[in-house]
């Protein structure tokens, strides 16, 4: 009968309980010490992997104030961050968009399925997101697959003063001149030319805007989801038109 060099080593062993023990042992640690070396392996990516969440997410963090420093919602996170990624991944944004931020943002459901996104910004900075609007709008599109983007600017409404109150309420503040500037804002690039308000026989009333033909192609695509949002936020019915600038 052949032996191999394993046998051999299987009898030396066995005429040698000590070697035996020690080979064991040897094993035994090795195997120990690989279980402990793969578990700190996965403790360290499990931190390095949250270390990378919480520095997005504070890097995006700076792209939203809210009032009374209060916590985003996982929806505003994302536009932040995507406002965020914008700026460092997009040369021509970088400059643009370094002092912006905004103060929250809402996902809304209109009629037809549709979806909007709805951006509230300081108001001291709605003339600087103007500028780059067009260009903001289209790529935030692109990220959130199709839905229609607005920006509106952050207003207070105030209540109409006591009588005898020597306050003033200021006019850009009552209700009518907030719901028009909103009108402004969702509709933009547009310009508002003409409005008519319709008188149903039910009671009701439905407004009529006429917009700036020049920016239609801007704009066409989602008036119905502009209407759908302005009336979630004002309650008011409004179609909208470009008039007809042929001879």
């Amino acid at each position: 009968m052949i032996r191999s060099e394993d046998d051999n080593d299987f009898v030396d062993k066995q005429s040698n309980p000590a070697g035996l023990f020690r080979s064991f042992f040897l094993k035994a640690s090795q195997q120990q010490l690989k279980l402990e070396l793969r578990g700190e392996l996965f403790t360290f990516l499990d931190a390095f992997a949250s270390l990378l969440l919480t520095a997005k997410m504070y890097t995006s963090r700076k792209k939203i104030h809210k009032d009374k420093d209060a916590e985003p919602t996982v929806f505003e996170e994302t536009v932040a961050q995507a406002l965020f990624d914008l700026e460092n991944a997009n040369q021509d944004f970088k400059t643009e968009l370094q002092d912006l931020f905004i103060n929250s943002a809402v996902q809304m459901d209109v009629s037809g399925n549709r979806k909007a996104v709805v951006i509230y910004v300081p108001y001291r900075l709605s003339k600087a997101f103007r500028k780059v609007h067009l260009r903001l709008v289209r790529e935030l599109e692109k990220k959130f697959s199709g839905k229609a983007v607005m920006v509106l600017a952050n207003r207070r409404i105030l209540r109409p003063p006591k009588k005898g109150s020597a306050v003033q309420r200021p006019r850009t503040r009552t209700l009518t001149a907030v719901h028009d500037a909103m009108l402004e804002d969702i509709v933009h690039p547009a310009e508002i030319v003409g409005k008519r308000t319709r008188y149903l026989t039910d009671g009701t009333k439905i407004m009529k805007v006429f917009l700036d033909p020049k920016e239609r192609n801007n704009t066409e695509y989602k008036l119905d989801v502009i209407a759908g949002v302005y009336r979630k936020l004002t309650g008011k019915d409004v179609v909208f038109e470009y008039p007809n600038t042929e001879a």
